[in-house]
């Protein structure tokens, strides 16, 4: 498992780490039941507090991506398919939302916005 961390965005260390472990997972990087690294070891090889990893894993258990056992560690959670599927709608809602936005404040209609969509999903990714 790969993380990378940087001071250098306005996002908190965790986030960033939360961000990139759920990502492995609805890729199938990480695999139900896997092991996650410790939270000291994982904070040791990032350079960065303890407190803030156990931060993100508490977020990703919280929202379902991890079990914790006590005394063996985190493990990857056992998930059906329509679980990590309403996660990608959630990202995608977020920014669609921020596209209407825009679309309303420059007086694009929805008809053009639609349009736009359309073209843009059917065209053949590069």
């Amino acid at each position: 498992m790969e993380i990378v961390v940087s001071n250098k965005t306005s996002r908190p260390l965790y986030e960033q780490i939360t961000s990139q472990i759920k990502m492995q997972i609805m890729s199938g990087e990480l695999k139900a039941g896997e092991a996650l690294p410790s939270i000291r070891s994982l904070a040791k090889s990032l350079q960065i507090s303890v407190l803030t990893v156990q931060k993100a894993y508490d977020v990703l258990q919280e929202q379902g991506f991890i079990e914790t056992t006590a005394g063996k560690g985190c493990f990857v959670s056992a998930q059906n398919p329509d679980f990590y599927l309403e996660e990608q709608q959630k990202k995608i809602e977020e920014h669609l939302a921020e596209a209407i936005e825009i679309a309303r404040t420059s007086g694009i209609t929805l008809d053009k916005l639609s349009g736009l969509l359309t073209l843009l999903y059917e065209e053949e990714p590069s």
